[in-house]
């Protein structure tokens, strides 16, 4: 069912568009930041090789790596200033947002408002610094060691200069990419750290359909493999727009209240429970935890003794737990479902909303406040959420099964594609917010006119 805003959305004048002044400077200003970060992604880190690092990556293909690099569009793989990109800021927001829901000090500080917020993205900072730092230097010792097992010379100078120069610059990126997505979000248009991270995948795809096409053409990719693959792209990016925008709207209704005639009125709103309370959360942690054994096997290289149990293990985990392969499909659905019920219990507590409600006088019909209401939310709750692990479970394991069958390197995973059409739903939304308002800017110009008029 359509709220009356999107109707009124449904209805807009594009026309508008070119009246809109400050909405044209904040999509300029968004499409020049963005053109800065793909700049960024091409200086290399100082101290290392260039020409020598694509050759080394091609060794690590298939692990977490990959996943990272996704993200960062192919900032890892080249090894530039940006490297490690958002995701360090990304974990530091997931854990302290977990932190908040389970550590009563933590618990305190979100109720506090505005100045309990900006506290806890201070903490989340503090801990993007202490990420990237730790990752920065294993990043760069890793590259070292490795390079030297492969008899590539990578780093130019290896020591511990190359280590702290490294982990200064890492460092660095990052934080300038925050401070770039604050200001696109405070002076652009949309959320500046997700489009950043659209931005570093959507950079990836010229690439690839360059290649898919150049397939098609020489005949080493089926037509009706390139059709079918399109097909199944655009099905799944209209599932997703459907399932992202899918609400269960509970009925609240308060206590008559007298209006300005006398007459007794009950007000009624509703309470919008999102179908995919997790949002892109589960796929990427599944997916990390089942990447790891590959890439510390990569990583262990001829460290690890090849006689012992324990390199036995890996292999067999690598053997077992690689792309396409049943068992690794089967783990990722399941991984998906289980961390979408447990991220969903993380950010939403039904005791905390009945209470709420029950401060503010507002009741679900039929429902007694209280505990009463609680156990129905976690009720109704875990009835949707069902429904929407299933559809990250198909969005994701879909493209895996693809990949499987056909054998084409399908860069746009489920995880790529949730999060570019979330981002895109999302930055549409802000645009009709700001052409919506303009609407009624120009409809209360004409109200007032009018009435001068008369």
């Amino acid at each position: 069912m359509a709220s009356r805003a999107d109707n009124i959305a449904s209805n807009l004048n594009l026309g508008n568009f070119a009246k809109a002044t400050e909405l044209k400077q904040r999509i300029w200003f968004t499409i020049g930041a963005l053109i800065v970060f793909r700049f960024l992604s091409f200086v290399p880190l100082p101290g290392v090789n260039p020409l020598i690092l694509s050759e080394l990556y091609d060794q690590t293909r298939g692990g977490i790596l990959d996943l990272f690099n996704a993200f960062s569009g192919g900032s890892l793989e080249r090894m530039s200033l940006i490297a490690l990109g958002v995701m360090p800021y990304i974990t530091a927001s997931i854990v302290v947002q977990m932190a908040s829901a389970l550590h009563p000090a933590l618990a305190a500080l979100k109720k506090e408002g505005a100045s309990g917020r900006q506290k806890l993205n201070q903490y989340t900072r503090y801990g993007a610094v202490l990420l990237c730092a730790i990752q920065g230097y294993f990043l760069a010792v890793g590259l070292e060691t490795f390079s030297a097992q492969n008899g590539l010379q990578a780093v130019v100078d290896p020591g511990i200069m190359f280590r702290i120069v490294a982990v200064i610059n890492l460092v660095g990126g990052t934080m300038f990419l925050l401070w770039l997505g604050e200001q696109i979000t405070s002076r652009g248009i949309g959320n500046g750290i997700s489009l950043i991270i659209m931005a570093g995948i959507v950079a990836q795809f010229p690439k690839f359909a360059s290649n898919l096409f150049e397939g098609g053409r020489t005949g080493s990719i089926a037509p009706w493999i390139i059709v079918f693959f399109l097909v199944m792209v655009v099905g799944l990016i209209l599932l997703i727009s459907f399932m992202e925008r899918a609400q269960r709207r509970l009925t609240i209704q308060y206590p008559k209240r007298a209006t300005q005639r006398g007459m007794m009125q009950a007000e009624r709103s509703y309470l919008p429970l999102k179908i995919n309370t997790a949002g892109v959360i589960p796929p990427i942690f599944a997916s990390s935890l089942l990447l790891l054994p590959l890439t510390i096997t990569q990583f262990a290289g001829n460290s690890v003794d090849t006689d012992s149990q324990f390199y036995t293990v890996l292999q067999a985990l690598n053997q077992y737990l690689a792309h396409g392969q049943p068992l690794y499909m089967t783990l990722y659905a399941l991984g998906i479902v289980f961390f979408c019920f447990f991220y969903t219990a993380v950010v939403f507590n039904p005791e905390e909303t009945a209470d709420n409600l029950k401060k503010n006088g507002g009741s679900i019909p039929g429902i007694r406040p209280g505990k009463r209401t609680a156990d129905y939310l976690e009720y109704v709750l875990t009835r949707i959420t069902v429904i929407g692990a299933a559809y990250l479970a198909v969005v994701c394991v879909l493209p895996e099964y693809m990949i499987a069958q056909t054998g084409i390197p399908l860069f746009l995973g489920g995880t790529s594609l949730l999060i570019v059409v979330n981002v895109t739903v999302d930055t549409i939304s802000q645009i009709q917010s700001h052409l919506l308002a303009l609407q009624y800017g120009d409809l209360i110009k004409k109200a007032k006119l009018k009435g001068r008029m008369r």
